[in-house]
């Protein structure tokens, strides 16, 4: 197949960190061209390059057999390239037919946007990603998944010849990555590219026709899809040998830590009940909508509770904000770290120290040293890869930055955790880091009720597992007794 795009010897620095260095990167017309590594391996830089994010400090870029240089996203997106990044790139009080059609409106005459054509071309593309709404559906009253089908319309939209998407499937359900798939086959068969960034390989496998490999910045290799196989593709990755991704030791039982009975929300959840022992890791699992994290908000006093008691101790505790939580000892990990977990302006000391602020006070004024001591001790502990604390937290990878939303956490010593989601979007490596802190946490007493999405991490991570389905419990298993097939029929019951 002729080349669509090379990226020759890109090398690209920022203060303190080389983030690639001569890396080489092509895809060819109608392929889809996986793009794996770690947290940190250069991958985001790489498509920051091409989407003209970033400037490439060395190296040429060729595209559709003439060199380029790309200047600008509009630059980038003119040349026929479009990119969905991680993060997604809408505006919340926008309709969905005005997020897609941004910048490039339909127009009657020379003033005015034509909405009736905009909202009927918006409901032909939805159609093709499956989205049910209604294209004059605010963007922010649409849930995470459906925001990610949003900006795999926009990028239909455009007609590109190269569609690069990064982690498009961490927000989605199994159906919406069935169909995702579908729409990849489909821009393959009409000769357009595609990058897919992800770390989940089974989903590569799936998809890919060859693998590029990133490490620290470098080429690793290239595999076709022949040459696939999941030992190998880790190896490659992180550069040694995994002993297990899942990194959790069976305890015995210990005494209540956090009791819940008959807990509701406005409309939505229904009477839930459960406890959670000291040093145990509790699995929430069930599909997108059922009602974890909501669960999780009302607990932490973010939305409000319609009826319910909970107990931390035995001692029935009134949690009506986040400051009753954290005065109680819990803490929120949440979904999206850097829209929730993080001030991405602000760099890892400031970050790290937030919620302990309290703690380190002295008639009104912060005791920087003890910060900075705090902050420098948690940074040791959960091995966060940072040129020094006062870098900004926002020039960090995926995984270092969910490792300072956990480090702002134990800063306060909480003694509940609460996890939605925590190795969402990270690589390998870094998901046995965290796996390992959990483990390392509960082994201490902590107690932790973990949201995971991904049954093997339930199934692995989990001492027990309560399933829920359209905002109520419909049963609970032992780590011994579950399997991803009991799960799954409780979670559609």
């Amino acid at each position: 197949m002729p080349q669509l795009l090379l990226m020759e010897g890109i090398s690209k620095r920022f203060p303190g960190v080389v983030a690639l260095d001569r890396v080489n990167f092509e895809v060819e017309r109608g392929e889809v061209m996986a793009l794996m590594g770690e947290n940190g391996a250069g991958k985001s830089t790489l498509i920051k390059i091409l989407a003209g994010v970033y400037p490439k400090d060395e190296g040429r870029i060729f595209f559709d057999g003439r060199q380029v240089e790309i200047t600008s996203p509009h630059v980038s997106q003119a040349m026929g390239i479009s990119v969905i990044f991680q993060e997604l790139n809408l505006l919340p009080n926008l309709t969905v037919a005005e997020n897609i059609f941004m910048g490039r409106e339909n127009r009657r005459g020379r003033f005015f946007v034509d909405r009736r054509r905009s909202n009927e071309m918006a409901r032909e593309l939805m159609r093709r990603v499956g989205l049910s709404c209604s294209p004059e559906a605010m963007v922010k009253d649409l849930p995470i998944s459906q925001r990610q089908m949003v900006e795999v319309a926009k990028a239909l939209s455009l007609k590109a010849k190269l569609i690069v998407m990064d982690e498009p499937t961490s927000s989605l359900t199994e159906r919406e990555v069935d169909l995702l798939f579908a729409i990849i086959a489909s821009l393959k068969a009409e000769g357009v590219s595609v990058v897919f960034v992800s770390h989940r390989i089974n989903e590569v496998f799936q998809v890919a026709d060859r693998v590029h490999i990133l490490r620290d910045g470098k080429d690793v290799g290239i595999l076709t899809r022949r040459d696939l196989t999941e030992d190998r593709v880790i190896r490659m990755m992180v550069g040694r040998e995994l002993r297990s991704i899942f990194v959790k030791d069976s305890r015995p039982a210990s005494e209540v830590v956090l009791s819940v009975r008959n807990l509701s929300t406005p409309g939505f959840l229904r009477g839930i009940s459960f406890d959670l022992r000291r040093g145990e890791i509790l699995g929430l699992a069930g599909l997108v909508g059922a009602g974890r994290t909501e669960l999780i908000r009302a607990l932490f006093g973010v939305d409000r509770r319609s009826s319910g008691e909970i107990a931390i101790n035995g001692k029935p505790v009134r949690i009506a904000s986040p400051k009753d939580a954290i005065r109680c000892g819990l803490g929120l990990v949440p979904e999206d770290r850097r829209q929730q977990g993080l001030i991405l302006g602000m760099t890892v000391r400031e970050n790290g120290s937030l919620v302990a602020l309290p703690m380190l006070q002295w008639l009104g004024f912060v005791r920087h040293r003890r910060e900075r001591e705090l902050v420098d001790r948690l940074i040791a502990l959960l091995g966060i890869k940072t040129p020094h604390r006062e870098e900004r937290v926002a020039n960090l990878s995926g995984g270092n930055q969910q490792k300072v939303v956990l480090a702002k956490w134990l800063a306060a010593k909480p003694q509940i955790l609460l996890l939605d989601e925590p190795t969402r979007g990270i690589d390998v490596g870094a998901k046995e880091e965290i796996h390992r802190i959990m483990s390392d946490l509960a082994r201490q007493g902590m107690g932790i009720l973990m949201i995971s999405s991904e049954l093997p991490e339930i199934l692995g991570m989990s001492d027990r597992i309560i399933v829920m389905h359209e905002g109520r419990i419909t049963g609970e298993m032992t780590r011994e007794e579950a399997t991803q097939e009991k799960v799954m029929a409780l979670a559609v019951r």
